[in-house]
């Protein structure tokens, strides 16, 4: 009997290629960040249940379904974050980050969210946030979405990707539309899908977005947002398409995209793929200018967006980025006496940013094949000769590898 332990289900191990891939996605979202001057914010990964669900509403699946919560020793009912927003929301009103508004920030790490485990979704997952608040213009929802799509264009997966972009209203447009779908949906509500007859009362928006064919044949015809737009919001959205053109992205209207929370306004937008399965969105958020004041705060305007790294990862993979590179420079001690010069010498290329391997076990007979096998750009190997350990660069085309190998090599011999 295997009495070794097993990973949790719904967990994974990311090891080789696939961790590879992950790693291209943080390091490519902290470039781009940096460039877009979004500051780094480390988020803890349990708060006070009431975060989330007062942020994400108490009859939501996340909350109601899918966090994982806890009562700690002091009795109070902690969660394990299953996102970003809420306690970013939470820290911009209690740790004094009022003062730096508008506030650009950026972080990343694990989640969690008790779910069907299924292709890039995981019961610890990972994700890639941004978001800016304290400015009410439209030029924030611009770049972000132009931070967005220049991230994904830099991990080189943008091709078949496609930016669908939606307007929700200011929160008179909103309520007006709310009022309309509800009447509308009652009209249908005995051939609607048990989801959605649940949904129309308290959220009437999610059934334009429901998956379940049964709904298809009313969602096509309910009432559009368009309908009940404001002046005011027909300006905002119309800023944020502007700005879009301006800067060369491309995107697509999707007048069914929606955000079923009240705190939602103006901006909402996804990036989608038909390359991950049923989970098409690889990157999405929108403007949720009213969570703050459900957290008890005063009315603030605030914007952001996240992205699975692991989908993004798996993009990257089937792409064909982020293999492994090639090793820089292999090491063959032939000679354990030239081991102390190899050491030295391993240790000052890697100070000088050349990456660098070393075999210095086993056999001193059959190290040299052992250092060919690796297929490395450069092959050093070291031997002591007439008393002196001495470092041979193997023949080869000189290449800039060589030439710096070599430039580093003649600086520490002896």
């Amino acid at each position: 009997m295997n009495t070794t332990p097993q990973a949790i289900r719904g967990t994974q191990d990311i090891f080789g290629a696939e961790a590879e891939a992950f790693a291209h996605v943080v390091e490519t979202f902290e470039r781009v960040r940096r460039l877009y001057r979004f500051r780094r914010v480390e988020m803890p990964v349990f708060e006070k249940t009431a975060v989330f669900s007062r942020s994400l509403g108490e009859t939501t699946d996340v909350v109601s379904k899918e966090m994982y919560s806890f009562e700690d020793r002091g009795g109070d009912s902690l969660t394990l974050r299953p996102e970003f927003t809420a306690g970013i929301a939470r820290a911009y009103l209690t740790d004094g980050w009022k003062q730096f508004a508008p506030l650009k920030v950026a972080t990343h790490g694990p989640l969690f969210r008790y779910e069907r485990p299924q292709k890039g979704r995981y019961r610890q997952f990972h994700q890639i946030d941004a978001e800016v608040i304290g400015a009410p213009e439209p030029m924030a929802d611009v770049e972000l979405l132009v931070m967005a799509d220049q991230l994904l264009k830099e991990l080189g997966i943008s091709e078949g990707v496609t930016l669908q972009l939606n307007t929700l209203g200011d929160g008179a447009s909103r309520d007006a539309w709310r009022a309309a779908l509800v009447e509308y949906f009652r009209d249908h509500k005995d051939a609607l899908s048990e989801d959605s007859q649940d949904r129309l009362e308290r959220n009437p928006l999610r059934i334009l977005d429901s998956k379940d064919p049964r709904d298809k044949p009313f969602t096509a015809d309910a009432p559009r947002i368009d309908d009940f737009l404001s002046g005011e919001a027909q300006d905002f959205f119309g800023a944020v398409t502007q700005g879009l053109e301006a800067a060369s992205v491309d995107f697509v209207r999707a007048p069914s995209l929606v955000r079923g929370l009240d705190y939602y306004r103006h901006t909402a937008f996804e990036f989608v793929t038909d390359r991950l399965g049923a989970q098409g969105t690889v990157l999405g958020g929108g403007r949720y200018d009213g969570l703050m004041v459900a957290l008890g705060g005063p009315e603030t305007p605030a914007v952001g967006w996240a992205a699975g790294i692991e989908r993004l990862a798996m993009l990257v993979t089937d792409a064909g980025g982020a293999a492994e590179a090639p090793l820089t420079a292999i090491l063959a001690v032939e000679d354990d006496a030239a081991l102390p010069f190899a050491l030295k010498a391993i240790t000052a290329l890697r100070h000088q940013g050349i990456d660098a391997e070393m075999i210095a076990t086993g056999s001193p007979r059959k190290r040299f094949d052992k250092a060919v096998k690796l297929a490395a750009k450069v092959l050093v190997s070291f031997v002591v000769k007439d008393g002196v350990p001495t470092a041979n660069l193997r023949a080869g085309d000189t290449t800039a590898e060589r030439l710096a190998v070599e430039q580093v090599l003649v600086s520490i011999h002896p």
